[in-house]
């Protein structure tokens, strides 16, 4: 069943989507060379329970994973792209590190995710985040009254092209709500005018992730990670985004100049507020 939102609870949705906006900041301002996985992980659980968060990840237990989760964020490095499970790793010069997080605050959830560079980036890191960026920002656009699920899909489908990056549909989007994952799933890859129509209050999870070389993935021994097939880099970008009257509101922007990689200004992410 696809739940739609008032305007009053997406307020209150925004609430848990600032603060998992300001989460992500956070780690992506720690996550520096020499620091530890586990250090982000539970930096991330202190900022939770300080918040009176949560966790939509703790305990999390879908067909697709082995035993509950039990941390609060995904992290995964270089050709891992989802549900990186955190484990004993020191961050390197060069790594590419996925941030993905989810949680409520008092019943409402928001899901957020981000791809940066630790320490020295290489440009074609650079481009992989960029490409995904720019597909959440197009699949953002296509999210109003009126449109169709698959204007969605088609809008990231089309900027993967563009950059020549090949798109997996096994996983993508989804709906969210009172719970992390509601009944409805947003394909990486669909076409234009198909699906269900978007209708205000709808509440969706838009979630670009590319590999540079392959659409396969395969699943580490720990039952959690997802890793390109070909061990090819990748990156993950996402929002909360709830389509209203006035156009798509973002609900887990984060702020204007929030860097994918440290050292310069054109390091720099330039966004949009929506």
């Amino acid at each position: 069943m696809i739940e739609l939102k008032t305007p009053a609870e997406i307020d209150r949705m925004h609430v848990t989507g600032r603060f998992v906006a300001e989460i992500l900041s956070e780690i992506g301002r720690i996550a520096e060379v020499g620091v530890n996985l586990m250090d982000l992980e539970h930096h991330a659980r202190g900022m939770i329970e300080r918040r009176g968060a949560v966790s939509c990840y703790w305990d999390y237990a879908p067909s697709f994973g082995m035993g509950p989760f039990r941390n609060v964020i995904c992290l995964s490095v270089n050709d891992a792209v989802l549900h990186g499970l955190p484990h004993d790793y020191p961050l390197r010069d060069g790594d590419v590190l996925t941030a993905d997080l989810a949680v409520t605050i008092d019943g409402w959830a928001a899901d957020s995710a981000r791809t940066v560079i630790v320490g020295t980036a290489a440009e074609e890191d650079r481009r992989i985040i960029r490409a995904t960026e720019e597909a959440l920002e197009a699949a953002i656009e296509k999210a109003r009254p009126g449109n169709r699920l698959g204007d969605i899909s088609a809008a990231i489908w089309e900027v993967a092209c563009d950059y020549g990056y090949p798109v997996n549909t096994e996983f993508g989007g989804h709906a969210i709500g009172r719970t992390m994952h509601e009944d409805l799933h947003v394909p990486n890859k669909g076409r234009a005018g198909r699906g269900l129509k978007l209708r205000p209050g709808l509440t969706l999870a838009l979630e670009p992730w590319f590999a540079r070389t392959t659409d396969r993935i395969i699943f580490d021994e720990d039952g959690w990670t997802i890793r390109s097939a070909d061990g090819s880099r990748t990156a993950h970008s996402e929002h909360t985004v709830a389509i209203t009257e006035d156009g798509p509101r973002v609900l887990t922007r984060r702020a204007l100049e929030d860097p994918v990689s440290k050292g310069a200004p054109e390091n720099r992410i330039a966004t949009k507020e929506v």
